[in-house]
């Protein structure tokens, strides 16, 4: 962003900073709503002073103040498995490494300052709430906003012309997948299973599986009679898909990255009718919310 020019009159439109950061107008009130930019309100309408704007730019480009610097944040996601966040991240070329094992993980290692954004699904099972009761809980002293990647179909997947489970009772004395101890799908499973009184001893288990797809895969092997998986995955490796729950998947993300050339290149792509229309053709996802600001430090 060396190459950024201001304007010289003292206050920014929205369509200005929008321009000048190459975004679009929405992600821009985004930003204000969460206070990742500094903004003001003059009879009803969003105002940015420039200079607190360009000071804002040479910030976040050094790393700024208070919580780790940028420049000791690698470019990396991390996290829990989400097959389109992982083609999103690849088909955009914006660069970002990826680790994924489990959204506790993710969020540990973030609070480390491992990554960039780490992507969550995590239930507070008091309240039914997803991913900010948590983060508000460990990351209320980073420099960060939690924000909506998508809505997703989990349930359970099993194989055509296999007895077609309606609950996780139902998978009793069947062999089951399980995923790893700290993902967001291990603890989901075990608050639901607790709830409708089954048992997990009485599950017979794969090996665990540390992705989306490699959970799926084994039933579709037949590794395994069951897995507790996405609708989107079963619809790719053919397999039946019983709903259980929707879920909120959504990225924690440190605020002085916003703006660096991976997030930036990320984002933009996610706004696009192509990412729009492979969301639709996996099935299970809902994306009308992408970006809206959830929770911010």
């Amino acid at each position: 962003m060396t190459d950024t020019v201001f304007p010289d009159h003292e206050y920014l439109t929205v369509r200005e900073l929008a321009d000048l950061l190459r975004l679009k107008e929405r992600k821009v009130y985004d930003l204000a709503a969460s206070g990742a930019v500094p903004c003001s309100r003059a009879t009803g309408k969003l105002l940015f002073p420039a200079a607190e704007i360009r000071a804002w730019v040479e910030r976040s480009k050094s790393g700024g103040s208070g919580a780790q610097a940028q420049g000791a944040r690698p470019p990396i996601l991390l996290g829990s498995h989400d097959p389109l966040l992982d083609w999103a991240i690849r088909q955009s070329g914006c660069g970002l490494a990826t680790f994924y094992d489990g959204s506790l993980d993710g969020l540990e290692r973030f609070l480390r300052a491992e990554g960039v954004a780490a992507g969550l699904h995590i239930r507070d099972a008091p309240s039914g709430a997803w991913n900010v009761p948590i983060v508000s809980r460990l990351a209320a002293d980073q420099n960060a906003a939690l924000v909506s990647f998508a809505k997703r179909r989990r349930g359970l997947v099993f194989r055509p012309g296999a007895p077609a489970p309606s609950a996780l009772s139902d998978l009793a004395g069947r062999r089951v997948v399980p995923r790893q101890p700290g993902s967001g799908t291990d603890t989901l499973f075990r608050e639901l299973a607790e709830a409708e009184g089954l048992d997990l001893a009485a599950l017979d288990l794969a090996d665990v599986a540390r992705t989306e797809d490699a959970a799926v895969e084994a039933v579709r092997r037949g590794d395994a009679d069951a897995a507790f998986g996405l609708e989107s995955v079963a619809r790719s490796y053919g397999l039946e898909f019983a709903p259980l729950i929707e879920e909120q998947f959504a990225l924690l993300v440190h605020r002085a990255a916003w703006f660096e050339p991976q997030l930036r290149k990320f984002f933009a792509f996610c706004e696009s009718d192509e990412f729009t229309a492979r969301a639709r053709s996996y099935g299970g996802y809902d994306v009308s919310g992408f970006g809206g600001v959830l929770w911010n430090a």
